[in-house]
């Protein structure tokens, strides 16, 4: 609870930089019911919300209770479908509330949650048309970065220049900013479109 209150007065007192919190951690050590209450609490001051959850095989509880709040964003979510031991009623909820998923292959693969990157939940999600957005986890300790994300994307799935831009493109809807800030960061990336596309 003291994070969400030193949150919560960093957002309003940092002009926009603190927006939000990540609840990350071992996927196998604890439980999300613990930090409800906090969750709660810091959706209810008007902090965004990105939550680990379903990184490992047997957390539909879990998932289900925190899918309840919902939050804003949903880091991994690796084992929320029903092909991957999920289940209907959690894809319902995320499809539900639009909550973007945060995916990480080279993480997952590292991770060892997906056995190969063609098997990723990358494909599931796309073909469903459901936001998501292409992350590194952390690029320090996966040895990888942003552009080599987007590029296993498309060499593994197949995508085209012109749905990569379309999937980066959409990304900005998912930020954790105001819609002036997404306005502007959108009009870059039009500006930038000619010269992507000669």
């Amino acid at each position: 609870m003291e994070t969400v209150k030193l949150a919560e007065e960093f957002m309003l007192s940092s002009d926009g930089l603190v927006v939000g919190i990540d609840l990350s951690g071992d996927p196998t050590v604890g439980h999300g019911k613990h930090f409800l209450p906090a969750l709660e609490r810091a959706k209810n001051c008007g902090l965004k919300l990105s939550l680990h959850l379903s990184e490992v095989q047997s957390q539909r509880e879990e998932s289900e209770l925190l899918l309840n709040l919902p939050p804003d964003r949903i880091g991994h979510g690796t084992f929320l479908h029903p092909e991957m031991g999920g289940s209907q009623s959690l894809v319902d909820k995320v499809v539900k509330n639009r909550i973007p998923l945060e995916l990480c292959l080279t993480s997952n693969i590292k991770g060892q949650t997906v056995p190969m990157f063609s098997l990723h939940h990358f494909k599931y999600w796309y073909q469903l048309g459901h936001p998501t957005v292409i992350c590194t986890d952390d690029k320090g300790v996966f040895c990888t970065d942003l552009s080599q994300e987007y590029q296993l994307v498309a060499s593994t799935f197949g995508l085209s220049q012109k749905e990569m831009w379309k999937l980066s493109q959409q990304a900005i809807d998912c930020i954790f900013a105001e819609d002036a800030v997404k306005q502007q960061l959108k009009k870059r990336w039009q500006d930038l479109h000619p010269q992507v596309f000669k």
